[in-house]
Protein backbone atom coordinates (compact mmCIF):
# COMPACT_ATOMS: atom_id res chain seq x y z
CA UNK A 1 0.00 0.00 0.00
CA UNK A 2 2.98 2.43 1.49
CA UNK A 3 4.21 1.91 -2.07
CA UNK A 4 1.09 2.36 -4.38
CA UNK A 5 0.79 5.67 -2.46
CA UNK A 6 4.52 6.43 -3.21
CA UNK A 7 3.96 5.91 -6.67
CA UNK A 8 0.64 7.72 -7.04
CA UNK A 9 2.25 11.04 -5.56
CA UNK A 10 5.37 10.53 -8.25
CA UNK A 11 2.91 10.47 -11.04
CA UNK A 12 0.91 13.63 -9.91
CA UNK A 13 4.33 15.06 -9.40
CA UNK A 14 4.99 14.15 -13.05
CA UNK A 15 1.86 15.52 -14.47
CA UNK A 16 2.22 18.94 -12.68
CA UNK A 17 5.89 18.86 -14.02
CA UNK A 18 4.68 18.43 -17.49
CA UNK A 19 1.86 21.33 -17.41
CA UNK A 20 4.18 23.81 -16.07
CA UNK A 21 6.41 22.78 -18.82
CA UNK A 22 3.57 23.55 -20.85
CA UNK A 23 2.36 26.43 -20.01
CA UNK A 24 5.65 27.46 -19.82
CA UNK A 25 6.24 26.71 -23.82
CA UNK A 26 2.39 27.96 -24.62
CA UNK A 27 3.66 30.99 -22.96
CA UNK A 28 6.85 31.53 -24.91
CA UNK A 29 4.54 30.44 -28.24
CA UNK A 30 1.41 32.63 -27.01
CA UNK A 31 -0.90 29.57 -26.98
CA UNK A 32 -2.51 30.82 -23.64
CA UNK A 33 -4.53 34.13 -23.62
CA UNK A 34 -3.01 34.90 -20.32
CA UNK A 35 0.70 34.83 -20.72
CA UNK A 36 0.02 36.25 -24.14
CA UNK A 37 -1.70 39.44 -22.71
CA UNK A 38 2.17 39.73 -20.85
CA UNK A 39 4.11 39.26 -23.93
CA UNK A 40 2.10 41.83 -25.05
CA UNK A 41 1.93 44.17 -22.28
CA UNK A 42 6.23 43.62 -22.49
CA UNK A 43 5.79 44.45 -26.06
CA UNK A 44 3.82 47.88 -26.28
CA UNK A 45 6.10 49.13 -22.90
CA UNK A 46 9.24 48.46 -25.46
CA UNK A 47 7.66 50.06 -28.20
CA UNK A 48 6.40 53.21 -25.81
CA UNK A 49 9.97 53.60 -24.77
CA UNK A 50 11.56 53.53 -27.89
CA UNK A 51 9.31 55.98 -29.31
CA UNK A 52 9.58 58.44 -26.13
CA UNK A 53 13.25 58.20 -27.02
CA UNK A 54 12.74 59.27 -30.72
CA UNK A 55 10.31 61.85 -29.62
CA UNK A 56 13.23 63.45 -27.38
CA UNK A 57 16.01 63.36 -30.37
CA UNK A 58 13.02 64.98 -32.39
CA UNK A 59 12.91 67.86 -30.12
CA UNK A 60 16.86 68.07 -29.59
CA UNK A 61 17.05 68.24 -32.76
CA UNK A 62 14.94 70.63 -33.83
CA UNK A 63 16.11 73.04 -30.20
CA UNK A 64 19.91 73.30 -32.09
CA UNK A 65 18.61 74.19 -35.11
CA UNK A 66 19.82 78.16 -35.22
CA UNK A 67 16.05 79.68 -35.54
CA UNK A 68 15.31 78.47 -32.14
CA UNK A 69 14.36 80.85 -29.82
CA UNK A 70 16.29 81.25 -26.35
CA UNK A 71 12.79 80.47 -24.26
CA UNK A 72 12.45 77.11 -26.44
CA UNK A 73 16.51 76.24 -25.74
CA UNK A 74 15.88 76.86 -21.72
CA UNK A 75 12.75 73.74 -22.31
CA UNK A 76 14.48 71.76 -24.84
CA UNK A 77 17.99 71.62 -24.99
CA UNK A 78 19.70 72.39 -21.79
CA UNK A 79 17.72 69.71 -19.86
CA UNK A 80 16.74 67.14 -22.28
CA UNK A 81 20.47 67.16 -22.73
CA UNK A 82 21.61 66.35 -19.41
CA UNK A 83 18.59 63.75 -19.74
CA UNK A 84 19.45 62.32 -22.71
CA UNK A 85 21.51 58.70 -22.69
CA UNK A 86 25.19 58.96 -23.80
CA UNK A 87 24.11 57.05 -26.87
CA UNK A 88 21.96 60.07 -27.77
CA UNK A 89 24.68 62.93 -27.10
CA UNK A 90 27.22 61.53 -29.42
CA UNK A 91 24.37 61.05 -32.26
CA UNK A 92 24.10 64.50 -31.68
CA UNK A 93 28.14 65.23 -31.41
CA UNK A 94 28.42 63.55 -34.96
CA UNK A 95 25.84 65.83 -36.68
CA UNK A 96 27.09 68.75 -35.69
CA UNK A 97 25.67 71.58 -33.62
CA UNK A 98 25.04 74.74 -35.22
CA UNK A 99 27.67 77.26 -34.97
CA UNK A 100 25.27 80.18 -34.29
CA UNK A 101 23.97 78.14 -30.93
CA UNK A 102 27.17 80.08 -29.84
CA UNK A 103 26.02 83.31 -29.91
CA UNK A 104 22.39 82.13 -28.26
CA UNK A 105 24.56 80.37 -25.40
CA UNK A 106 26.67 83.55 -24.62
CA UNK A 107 23.64 85.86 -24.80
CA UNK A 108 21.72 83.41 -21.84
CA UNK A 109 24.99 83.13 -20.03
CA UNK A 110 25.45 86.82 -20.00
CA UNK A 111 29.04 85.90 -21.09
CA UNK A 112 30.89 87.88 -23.96
CA UNK A 113 31.46 85.94 -26.82
CA UNK A 114 34.91 85.93 -27.41
CA UNK A 115 34.56 84.39 -23.42
CA UNK A 116 32.77 81.73 -24.46
CA UNK A 117 35.53 80.48 -27.03
CA UNK A 118 38.23 80.48 -24.66
CA UNK A 119 36.02 78.59 -22.35
CA UNK A 120 35.70 76.12 -24.83
CA UNK A 121 38.93 76.54 -26.29
CA UNK A 122 37.45 77.22 -29.78
CA UNK A 123 39.35 79.21 -32.52
CA UNK A 124 38.06 82.55 -33.21
CA UNK A 125 38.48 82.91 -36.76
CA UNK A 126 37.03 79.39 -37.52
CA UNK A 127 34.13 79.38 -35.12
CA UNK A 128 32.77 82.94 -36.50
CA UNK A 129 33.62 81.32 -40.44
CA UNK A 130 31.06 78.94 -39.75
CA UNK A 131 28.90 81.37 -37.73
CA UNK A 132 28.94 83.45 -41.11
CA UNK A 133 27.91 80.44 -43.28
CA UNK A 134 25.06 79.40 -40.74
CA UNK A 135 27.63 75.58 -40.76
CA UNK A 136 27.87 73.54 -38.22
CA UNK A 137 31.03 73.05 -35.36
CA UNK A 138 32.88 70.52 -35.99
CA UNK A 139 32.95 66.82 -33.45
CA UNK A 140 35.34 68.16 -31.30
CA UNK A 141 33.71 71.36 -31.63
CA UNK A 142 30.34 70.10 -30.70
CA UNK A 143 31.01 67.99 -27.94
CA UNK A 144 32.18 70.85 -26.12
CA UNK A 145 29.20 72.93 -26.27
CA UNK A 146 26.67 69.96 -25.58
CA UNK A 147 28.83 68.84 -22.42
CA UNK A 148 28.33 72.79 -21.28
CA UNK A 149 25.05 72.77 -22.26
CA UNK A 150 24.55 69.63 -20.14
CA UNK A 151 26.33 71.35 -17.42
CA UNK A 152 23.69 73.93 -17.75
CA UNK A 153 20.78 71.23 -17.68
CA UNK A 154 22.22 69.73 -14.33
CA UNK A 155 21.77 72.86 -12.49
CA UNK A 156 18.06 73.21 -13.45
CA UNK A 157 17.21 70.07 -12.89
CA UNK A 158 19.64 69.94 -9.35
CA UNK A 159 17.46 73.08 -8.70
CA UNK A 160 13.71 72.33 -10.02
CA UNK A 161 14.24 69.15 -7.32
CA UNK A 162 15.02 71.38 -4.47
CA UNK A 163 11.62 72.42 -4.79
CA UNK A 164 12.00 76.20 -5.71
CA UNK A 165 13.36 76.68 -9.49
CA UNK A 166 10.96 79.95 -9.42
CA UNK A 167 12.93 83.18 -10.58
CA UNK A 168 16.31 80.90 -10.96
CA UNK A 169 18.91 81.09 -14.29
CA UNK A 170 20.86 78.32 -14.85
CA UNK A 171 22.54 80.11 -17.63
CA UNK A 172 23.22 82.91 -15.69
CA UNK A 173 24.05 80.72 -12.44
CA UNK A 174 26.67 78.76 -14.47
CA UNK A 175 27.80 81.61 -16.33
CA UNK A 176 28.76 83.06 -13.13
CA UNK A 177 30.03 80.44 -10.74
CA UNK A 178 32.42 79.04 -13.21
CA UNK A 179 33.98 82.39 -13.20
CA UNK A 180 34.71 82.04 -9.14
CA UNK A 181 38.06 80.37 -7.52
CA UNK A 182 36.56 77.14 -5.87
CA UNK A 183 38.63 75.56 -2.77
CA UNK A 184 37.70 71.98 -3.98
CA UNK A 185 39.59 72.33 -7.09
CA UNK A 186 42.64 74.26 -5.15
CA UNK A 187 41.29 77.80 -5.59
CA UNK A 188 41.01 77.40 -9.53
CA UNK A 189 38.06 78.58 -11.38
CA UNK A 190 35.92 75.08 -13.02
CA UNK A 191 35.73 77.49 -15.85
CA UNK A 192 39.38 76.08 -16.24
CA UNK A 193 38.37 72.76 -16.68
CA UNK A 194 36.14 72.99 -19.40
CA UNK A 195 37.86 72.58 -22.48
CA UNK A 196 38.53 68.83 -21.43
CA UNK A 197 35.83 66.13 -21.28
CA UNK A 198 37.72 64.98 -17.75
CA UNK A 199 37.21 68.77 -16.82
CA UNK A 200 34.22 68.90 -17.39
CA UNK A 201 33.16 65.33 -15.37
CA UNK A 202 35.28 67.18 -12.67
CA UNK A 203 33.14 70.24 -12.70
CA UNK A 204 29.88 68.27 -12.80
CA UNK A 205 30.87 65.79 -9.99
CA UNK A 206 31.55 68.74 -8.07
CA UNK A 207 28.08 70.64 -8.96
CA UNK A 208 26.56 67.15 -7.60
CA UNK A 209 28.34 67.25 -4.43
CA UNK A 210 27.78 70.77 -3.04
CA UNK A 211 24.42 70.00 -4.33
CA UNK A 212 23.15 71.23 -0.59
CA UNK A 213 23.08 75.30 0.29
CA UNK A 214 25.43 75.55 -3.26
CA UNK A 215 21.90 78.13 -4.20
CA UNK A 216 21.26 79.72 -0.86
Amino acid sequence: MEKKATEKAVKRDMIAAGKAISTSRSAALGDSDSPTIICVGISDSTKRATENRKKAMKSLRRALKPQTSVHQRDELVAIDLYRATGFERVRLIHEGVPATNLELIARKMAIPKERLYQTLSLHRSSVDRKIRNNDVLSPEQSERVIGLERLIGQVAVMVEQSGNPEGFDPDRWVGDWLERPNPALDGAKPVDFMDTMEGREIVSTLLAQSHSGAYA
